[in-house]
């Protein structure tokens, strides 16, 4: 019987790929990300039908947001709760299953037009569920009070889901409707929470190595709880009432204090390491969002909604998920901590995105549109083919 991580994954005799959570998920994420892309523009063009029973836009939404991010919020939650909780990790068979039922829910909601929809709803909603029923028994096992929060956002996270089905299910507009809203607002507040540990975190401990003087803020101090407090009656609010003023406002006060917290962290000081330094770029979309999606409710006319909240969606949440798929990546396989060019590329593929896209909300041209899906491409095929031969094959050197 193994009695660490490390003696449970080396007496797994199968697939590399089931050793350890952030191996299929990151993998298979990315390449979901990457090809749902491929599959909307395709649709968009009417060079393909989708088979389901969401509207092209409305499918899209769904397939990045409840579709890759579940899978890589699974992977990061399968390997960082063994390390908050002392307990050994989901791994093999159960592991296998778990990846299965995220796959086959993917399917269901791509080929949901020829399925019942509740059936469709169900198969897609079986993978939240199981995952923090899994999740939910590892915190109170290990008794790590501390992280259930995750679990809450996780489960707020799921009931967005349920939310978008029903909508999408009654002829409602589900990629702007309030399952959509709440999903961004639990992802956000995520990274919020989480990125609020790890920027300072990881930025601390490259300081002290490289024997510079400054240092960050410690995290979740009083004026940290404060902001998530603020942070938390903004989106309140923009699911309740999206397009009132008072919302507008309340997301450029969320952005300023945003801003003053990131400056906190002393990300100037880490641009020679790329590793650190995408942390703080892609956190920075965070309060840039926030600023532009209160811009889009106070002025709709100067900056659309879709191109405010992609700061969000391709910025923040693009990049924070790159961010840290490239670290734990390197890191929990051994390979130094050092960003080689192919995942630099990476970097300036989701940043480039999400620019793009962004602009696209200003000067709505076709070009724009086009050259968004390029990098973005670009971005999660680029990591497919970077760190698929770390994730899929174990003791193999990276290829930049």
């Amino acid at each position: 019987m193994a009695h660490s991580s490390a003696e449970q994954m080396r007496h797994w005799k199968g697939p590399v790929l089931f050793s350890y959570g952030f191996r299929p998920f990151f993998l298979f994420g990315a390449l979901w990300a990457g090809g749902a892309m491929v599959l909307w523009i395709l649709a968009l063009s009417e060079t393909i039908n989708l088979p389901t029973r969401f509207d092209p836009v409305t499918w899209h939404a769904h397939a990045f947001l409840f579709g890759y991010l579940s899978a890589i919020i699974a992977g990061f939650l399968l390997t960082a709760v063994p390390n908050w909780t002392g307990r050994l990790p989901v791994v093999g068979w159960r592991l296998a299953g778990l990846f299965g039922i995220w796959a086959v829910g993917r399917a269901a909601v791509l080929f949901s037009a020829a399925m019942p929809v509740w059936s469709s709803i169900a198969l897609d909603l079986l993978f939240p569920l199981t995952l923090a029923a899994v999740i939910l028994r590892e915190i109170l096992v290990g008794k790590n009070w501390r992280n259930l929060i995750v679990l809450v956002l996780l489960a707020i996270f799921t009931l967005a889901n349920l939310l978008f089905h029903l909508e999408a299910a009654h002829g409602a507009y589900a990629a702007q409707g309030m399952g959509f809203r709440l999903g961004v607002s639990a992802v956000i507040l995520m990274i919020v929470v989480i990125g609020g540990r790890i920027v300072p975190s990881f930025t601390r401990n490259w300081l002290v190595r490289e024997a510079h003087a400054a240092r960050p803020a410690s995290p979740m101090q009083r004026f940290d709880k404060a902001v998530l407090l603020v942070s938390v009656g903004a989106f309140l609010a923009w699911i309740a009432a999206p397009t009132m003023v008072l919302t507008g406002i309340g997301f450029c006060c969320f952005g300023c204090l945003h801003l003053v917290r990131l400056s906190r962290w002393k990300g100037q000081h880490t641009a020679r390491d790329p590793l650190v330094l995408i942390l703080h770029l892609a956190y920075g979309f965070t309060p840039l969002g926030a600023l532009a999606v209160g811009a889009a409710i106070l002025w709709p006319d100067v900056l659309s909604m879709a191109g405010a909240l992609h700061l969000w969606l391709a910025g923040a949440i693009g990049g924070m998920t790159l961010a840290v798929m490239t670290r734990a990546s390197l890191g929990h396989t051994g390979q130094p901590l050092h960003a080689g060019r192919g995942t630099v590329m990476i970097y300036g593929a989701i940043i480039a995105a999400t620019l793009t896209r962004f602009l696209a909300g200003i000067w709505p041209m076709t070009v724009l549109y086009d050259v968004t899906g390029i990098f973005w491409c670009v971005a999660f095929f680029g990591f497919v083919g970077v760190y698929g031969p770390l994730l899929w094959r174990t003791k193999k050197a990276i290829r930049e």
